[in-house]
Protein backbone atom coordinates (compact mmCIF):
# COMPACT_ATOMS: atom_id res chain seq x y z
CA UNK A 1 0.00 0.00 0.00
CA UNK A 2 1.59 3.14 -1.13
CA UNK A 3 1.48 6.11 1.11
CA UNK A 4 2.15 7.37 -2.25
CA UNK A 5 0.91 9.60 -1.03
CA UNK A 6 -0.11 9.36 2.23
CA UNK A 7 2.53 10.94 4.06
CA UNK A 8 3.74 13.35 2.63
CA UNK A 9 -8.45 18.74 3.04
CA UNK A 10 -20.95 24.17 -1.10
CA UNK A 11 -22.71 26.17 0.21
CA UNK A 12 -20.36 28.83 -1.08
CA UNK A 13 -20.58 32.31 0.43
CA UNK A 14 -19.18 35.43 -1.11
CA UNK A 15 -19.07 38.92 0.30
CA UNK A 16 -21.79 41.01 -1.14
CA UNK A 17 -20.83 44.14 -2.96
CA UNK A 18 -22.57 47.38 -2.13
CA UNK A 19 -23.67 49.32 -5.17
CA UNK A 20 -23.20 53.03 -4.61
CA UNK A 21 -25.98 54.86 -6.43
CA UNK A 22 -25.02 57.99 -8.26
CA UNK A 23 -27.28 60.82 -7.18
CA UNK A 24 -28.08 63.68 -9.50
CA UNK A 25 -29.72 66.87 -8.48
CA UNK A 26 -33.49 66.66 -8.88
CA UNK A 27 -35.01 68.69 -11.64
CA UNK A 28 -37.64 71.11 -10.44
CA UNK A 29 -40.72 71.33 -12.54
CA UNK A 30 -42.88 74.36 -11.98
CA UNK A 31 -46.64 74.59 -12.38
CA UNK A 32 -47.79 76.26 -15.51
CA UNK A 33 -50.31 78.97 -14.68
CA UNK A 34 -52.14 78.93 -17.93
CA UNK A 35 -52.10 76.58 -20.84
CA UNK A 36 -54.30 76.10 -23.81
CA UNK A 37 -56.39 73.01 -23.61
CA UNK A 38 -57.05 71.15 -26.74
CA UNK A 39 -60.13 69.10 -27.20
CA UNK A 40 -58.23 66.70 -29.37
CA UNK A 41 -58.21 63.20 -28.01
CA UNK A 42 -54.65 62.79 -29.18
CA UNK A 43 -53.51 65.54 -26.83
CA UNK A 44 -55.12 65.02 -23.43
CA UNK A 45 -55.24 68.07 -21.18
CA UNK A 46 -52.39 68.64 -18.77
CA UNK A 47 -53.58 68.85 -15.22
CA UNK A 48 -50.51 70.79 -14.15
CA UNK A 49 -46.97 69.85 -13.17
CA UNK A 50 -45.60 70.22 -9.67
CA UNK A 51 -42.09 69.87 -8.32
CA UNK A 52 -41.28 66.37 -7.10
CA UNK A 53 -39.47 66.02 -3.79
CA UNK A 54 -36.04 64.28 -3.95
CA UNK A 55 -35.93 60.92 -2.26
CA UNK A 56 -32.67 59.36 -1.08
CA UNK A 57 -32.48 55.78 -2.21
CA UNK A 58 -30.87 53.20 -0.01
CA UNK A 59 -27.88 51.43 -1.54
CA UNK A 60 -28.65 48.08 -3.11
CA UNK A 61 -26.95 45.00 -1.75
CA UNK A 62 -25.75 42.75 -4.52
CA UNK A 63 -24.78 39.14 -3.94
CA UNK A 64 -22.28 37.58 -6.30
CA UNK A 65 -22.48 33.89 -7.02
CA UNK A 66 -19.79 31.94 -8.86
CA UNK A 67 -18.95 28.30 -9.32
CA UNK A 68 -15.67 27.16 -7.83
CA UNK A 69 -15.72 24.27 -10.26
CA UNK A 70 -14.28 26.75 -12.75
CA UNK A 71 -10.58 26.98 -11.86
CA UNK A 72 -10.32 30.30 -13.67
CA UNK A 73 -12.47 31.92 -10.99
CA UNK A 74 -10.26 33.08 -8.16
CA UNK A 75 -11.74 32.18 -4.80
CA UNK A 76 -10.36 31.84 -1.30
CA UNK A 77 -8.86 28.65 0.11
CA UNK A 78 -11.95 27.89 2.23
CA UNK A 79 -14.14 27.82 -0.88
CA UNK A 80 -11.65 25.65 -2.73
CA UNK A 81 -11.41 23.20 0.19
CA UNK A 82 -15.21 22.89 0.26
CA UNK A 83 -15.24 22.43 -3.49
CA UNK A 84 -12.66 19.66 -3.62
CA UNK A 85 -14.27 17.77 -0.73
CA UNK A 86 -17.66 17.94 -2.46
CA UNK A 87 -16.10 16.40 -5.56
CA UNK A 88 -14.37 13.45 -3.85
CA UNK A 89 -16.77 12.54 -1.04
CA UNK A 90 -18.51 9.17 -1.45
CA UNK A 91 -16.57 8.26 -4.60
CA UNK A 92 -14.83 5.17 -3.17
CA UNK A 93 -11.57 7.04 -3.02
CA UNK A 94 -11.98 8.31 -6.59
CA UNK A 95 -12.90 4.99 -8.20
CA UNK A 96 -16.37 6.18 -9.21
CA UNK A 97 -15.24 9.39 -10.88
CA UNK A 98 -15.11 9.90 -14.63
CA UNK A 99 -12.03 11.20 -16.43
CA UNK A 100 -13.60 14.65 -16.63
CA UNK A 101 -14.35 14.65 -12.90
CA UNK A 102 -10.76 13.64 -12.10
CA UNK A 103 -9.63 16.62 -14.15
CA UNK A 104 -11.90 18.92 -12.14
CA UNK A 105 -10.40 17.64 -8.88
CA UNK A 106 -6.89 18.22 -10.26
CA UNK A 107 -7.81 21.77 -11.29
CA UNK A 108 -9.06 22.69 -7.81
CA UNK A 109 -5.98 21.05 -6.22
CA UNK A 110 -3.76 23.18 -8.44
CA UNK A 111 -5.54 26.32 -7.28
CA UNK A 112 -5.18 25.29 -3.62
CA UNK A 113 -1.46 24.77 -4.09
CA UNK A 114 -1.13 28.54 -4.46
CA UNK A 115 -2.27 28.93 -0.84
CA UNK A 116 0.09 26.34 0.65
CA UNK A 117 2.12 27.42 3.66
CA UNK A 118 5.87 27.80 3.37
CA UNK A 119 7.79 24.66 4.30
CA UNK A 120 4.71 22.43 4.76
CA UNK A 121 6.92 19.52 5.89
CA UNK A 122 7.68 21.49 9.05
CA UNK A 123 4.03 22.42 9.68
CA UNK A 124 2.69 20.81 12.89
CA UNK A 125 -0.69 20.29 11.19
CA UNK A 126 0.83 17.30 9.43
CA UNK A 127 0.44 15.20 12.57
CA UNK A 128 -2.83 13.44 13.35
CA UNK A 129 -5.20 10.95 11.77
CA UNK A 130 -6.36 11.39 8.20
CA UNK A 131 -8.93 9.69 5.98
CA UNK A 132 -7.66 8.98 2.49
CA UNK A 133 -10.71 10.26 0.62
CA UNK A 134 -9.25 10.41 -2.88
CA UNK A 135 -6.45 9.20 -5.09
CA UNK A 136 -6.18 9.82 -8.81
CA UNK A 137 -4.77 6.29 -9.16
CA UNK A 138 -7.13 4.01 -7.16
CA UNK A 139 -4.54 1.24 -6.68
CA UNK A 140 -2.01 3.55 -5.00
CA UNK A 141 -3.59 3.27 -1.55
CA UNK A 142 -4.22 -0.40 -0.84
CA UNK A 143 -2.30 -1.92 -3.71
CA UNK A 144 -3.85 -4.99 -5.29
CA UNK A 145 -6.79 -4.92 -2.90
CA UNK A 146 -7.92 -1.75 -4.66
CA UNK A 147 -7.43 -3.02 -8.20
CA UNK A 148 -10.40 -3.82 -10.41
CA UNK A 149 -10.02 -7.53 -9.64
CA UNK A 150 -9.29 -7.01 -5.97
CA UNK A 151 -12.42 -4.91 -5.48
CA UNK A 152 -14.51 -7.88 -6.60
CA UNK A 153 -13.46 -9.83 -3.50
CA UNK A 154 -12.39 -7.10 -1.07
CA UNK A 155 -14.67 -4.15 -0.40
CA UNK A 156 -12.87 -1.14 1.05
CA UNK A 157 -14.51 0.18 4.21
CA UNK A 158 -12.05 2.95 5.03
CA UNK A 159 -8.48 4.06 4.40
CA UNK A 160 -6.66 5.83 7.23
CA UNK A 161 -3.23 7.35 7.61
CA UNK A 162 -1.88 8.37 11.01
CA UNK A 163 1.26 10.48 11.35
CA UNK A 164 2.74 10.54 14.83
CA UNK A 165 5.57 12.74 16.06
CA UNK A 166 8.34 12.66 15.43
CA UNK A 167 8.51 10.38 12.38
CA UNK A 168 6.05 7.45 12.49
CA UNK A 169 3.52 6.75 9.75
CA UNK A 170 0.76 4.15 10.07
CA UNK A 171 -1.39 3.24 7.07
CA UNK A 172 -4.48 1.07 7.39
CA UNK A 173 -7.01 -0.15 4.85
CA UNK A 174 -10.09 -1.76 6.40
CA UNK A 175 -11.75 -4.31 4.12
CA UNK A 176 -14.58 -6.83 3.98
CA UNK A 177 -13.47 -10.03 2.30
CA UNK A 178 -15.94 -12.09 0.27
CA UNK A 179 -18.79 -10.05 1.64
CA UNK A 180 -18.71 -11.33 5.23
CA UNK A 181 -15.17 -11.39 6.69
CA UNK A 182 -13.81 -8.17 8.17
CA UNK A 183 -10.11 -7.55 7.88
CA UNK A 184 -7.42 -4.95 7.39
CA UNK A 185 -4.07 -4.37 5.74
CA UNK A 186 -1.64 -2.23 7.72
CA UNK A 187 1.75 -0.67 7.11
CA UNK A 188 4.15 0.98 9.52
CA UNK A 189 6.82 3.31 8.23
CA UNK A 190 9.43 5.88 9.13
CA UNK A 191 9.16 9.39 7.76
CA UNK A 192 12.11 11.45 6.57
CA UNK A 193 12.01 15.01 5.24
CA UNK A 194 13.88 15.42 1.95
CA UNK A 195 13.37 19.19 1.74
CA UNK A 196 10.72 21.72 2.76
CA UNK A 197 7.99 20.06 0.60
CA UNK A 198 9.01 16.45 -0.08
CA UNK A 199 9.01 13.55 2.34
CA UNK A 200 10.11 9.95 2.07
CA UNK A 201 8.61 7.03 3.96
CA UNK A 202 10.19 3.59 4.23
CA UNK A 203 7.56 0.97 5.14
CA UNK A 204 8.02 -2.36 6.83
CA UNK A 205 6.41 -5.42 5.17
CA UNK A 206 2.59 -5.18 5.26
CA UNK A 207 0.44 -7.13 7.70
CA UNK A 208 -2.84 -8.74 6.68
CA UNK A 209 -5.57 -9.71 9.12
CA UNK A 210 -8.72 -11.55 8.02
CA UNK A 211 -11.32 -12.45 10.61
CA UNK A 212 -10.45 -13.11 14.25
CA UNK A 213 -7.73 -15.72 13.73
CA UNK A 214 -5.93 -15.18 10.40
CA UNK A 215 -3.05 -12.70 10.66
CA UNK A 216 0.33 -12.70 8.95
CA UNK A 217 3.05 -10.50 7.44
CA UNK A 218 4.09 -10.81 3.83
CA UNK A 219 6.23 -9.18 1.17
CA UNK A 220 9.16 -6.89 1.79
CA UNK A 221 9.92 -3.27 2.56
CA UNK A 222 8.61 -0.50 0.35
CA UNK A 223 9.45 3.14 -0.13
CA UNK A 224 7.41 6.11 -1.28
CA UNK A 225 8.04 9.80 -1.84
CA UNK A 226 5.36 12.45 -1.52
CA UNK A 227 5.19 16.19 -2.05
CA UNK A 228 2.88 18.09 0.31
CA UNK A 229 1.14 20.64 -1.92
CA UNK A 230 -1.40 22.02 0.58
CA UNK A 231 -2.26 21.61 4.26
CA UNK A 232 -4.61 23.22 6.77
CA UNK A 233 -6.70 22.06 9.72
CA UNK A 234 -9.17 20.27 7.43
CA UNK A 235 -7.36 18.69 4.51
CA UNK A 236 -3.92 17.78 3.21
CA UNK A 237 -3.01 17.37 -0.45
CA UNK A 238 -0.11 15.28 -1.67
CA UNK A 239 1.43 14.39 -5.00
CA UNK A 240 3.42 11.21 -5.45
CA UNK A 241 6.68 10.92 -7.33
CA UNK A 242 4.76 9.38 -10.26
CA UNK A 243 2.17 12.17 -10.35
CA UNK A 244 -0.70 10.59 -8.39
CA UNK A 245 -2.80 13.10 -6.45
CA UNK A 246 -4.01 12.36 -2.92
CA UNK A 247 -6.62 14.14 -0.82
CA UNK A 248 -6.53 13.50 2.94
CA UNK A 249 -9.29 14.75 5.25
CA UNK A 250 -8.56 15.15 8.94
CA UNK A 251 -10.56 12.77 11.13
CA UNK A 252 -12.72 14.45 13.76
Amino acid sequence: MALAAHSSALSISFRGAWAQPQHSKPKLLYSIPSISISKSKSNPPLIGLVSLPYRHRKPLRIFASVSVSNPEVRTGPDDLVASILSKVTQTDGGVLLTTEEHEEVAAVAEELQKYCVNEPVKCPLIFGEWDVVYCSIPTSPGGGYRSALGRLFFKTKEMIQAIKAPDTVLNKVSIRAFGFLDGEVSLKGTLKALDDKWIQVVFEPPELRIGPILEFQYGGESEVKLQITYIDDKIRLGKGSRGSLFVFQRRS
